[in-house]
Parts: structure tokens; sequence; C-alpha cells
């Protein structure tokens, strides 16, 4: 490898790590203060949602995990805008993602994983929004478990079928998990390993 791809890769790796960095701006809208829900921790689960989703509909499960990881990669730059945010500011996302990656090797596969994830036309595209959608909704529950009314609200509307995040999904596989997380405590994967016995 080139001495310049390695000088890029690396700030561009750099770059990546401050996605830990980058609150979500839905906090202000769903009245949060937590620290934990950034860009870096959204994506890694996203990305696992997207994985299983891809296995299951017998998608292009690599495609599938390069669109989740890279969905989100512009606002380490822009900064992550919620609904109202958007009503107002233009970000220039295409230019963003160039400026990233136009200096690294293998920089074309990206855009064209990007693209296609935006366009959303494949049924990779469409899983990885669904994936997306999916963490949304397990987000909503976790903070209404906290005691959050505007979480709540969102995740429930008048029932589970008006939800918005569900409504926009895809997949019949995406809304059965969807319904399913809704209807679980965030802490069902704990409760049936516990035992008083200790080793």
């Amino acid at each position: 490898m080139q001495t310049d791809n390695i000088e890029n890769l690396s700030k561009f790796f750099y770059e990546v790590g401050n996605l830990r960095k980058v609150i979500r701006a839905h906090q202000q809208t769903l009245m949060a203060n937590d620290p934990s829900d950034n860009i870096a921790s959204h994506s890694f689960r996203v990305t696992m949602i997207g994985y299983f989703l891809a296995k299951e509909l017998e998608a292009d499960a690599d495609k599938v995990l390069k669109m989740c990881l890279m969905h989100d990669m512009e606002e380490i730059r822009s900064g992550d805008m919620n609904w109202v945010n958007k009503r107002y500011v233009k970000v220039y996302e295409h230019e963003i993602v160039s400026d990233q990656l136009d200096s690294l090797p293998h920089a074309d596969e990206f855009k064209v994983i990007i693209k296609e994830y935006e366009t959303r036309e494949s049924k990779e595209s469409k899983i990885a929004k669904d994936a997306d959608l999916l963490d949304q909704i397990y987000l909503l529950k976790e903070y209404e478990r906290q005691g959050n009314k505007e979480a709540e609200s969102w995740l429930h509307l008048d029932n589970t079928d008006d939800n918005q995040q569900i409504k926009r999904m895809n997949f019949e596989l995406s809304k059965q998990i969807a319904k399913k997380a809704i209807s679980q405590a965030p802490n069902c994967w704990f409760k049936d390993i516990w035992t008083a016995q200790r080793r």
C-alpha cells in the first residue's frame, strides 16, 4: 500500500472514531439526556440488526453490513439533525461523503453503496433502512422503560399499528420484530440467565 493511502486511511480512522462523540439530535425532541446515545452506538446496533435481517431475507449480507456502517457517516461533519432541524437546515451530504472518501482506497465502492442506500430501490437498501428504524424502536422502548413520556408517546401513539417507524418498514419480518420489541421489557435478555448460584 502506498504511503499516501496509509496516511489517508489513518486520518479517516480518527474521523470515524468521532462517531462516538456525535450525540443523536432526537434527544432534544425526546427531552432526553443520554450520552450513550450517539451515532456510533446507533450504527453498531443497526449493523447487527441489518446482518440478521439480510440473512433471514436471503439478501446480500455483506452489502447490507456496509450500508449500515456507512448510513450516518456524514454526520461526523454535519452533526445529527432531528426532524425540527431538517425543516430549517440544509446538509450537503454528498459533498461531505466526497470529502471524506475521495482520498481513500476503495472509495468508489463505498460511494456506490451509499448511493444505493439513499435511493432505496434494492432489497439490501430497504433492509438497511428497516434496521435503522428498528434501532429507533428499541431505543424508544428503553427510554419508555426509564419513564420518558415523550418516548412512550412516539412508541405507541394511539396503538402499535400507528407507530411511524413500523409504518415505514419494508418487510413483514421487520414489522414483526418491531412489534415483539414493543411488547418486551428491555431487560428480557437477562431475565432467564439470572441465578442465585455462584461459581
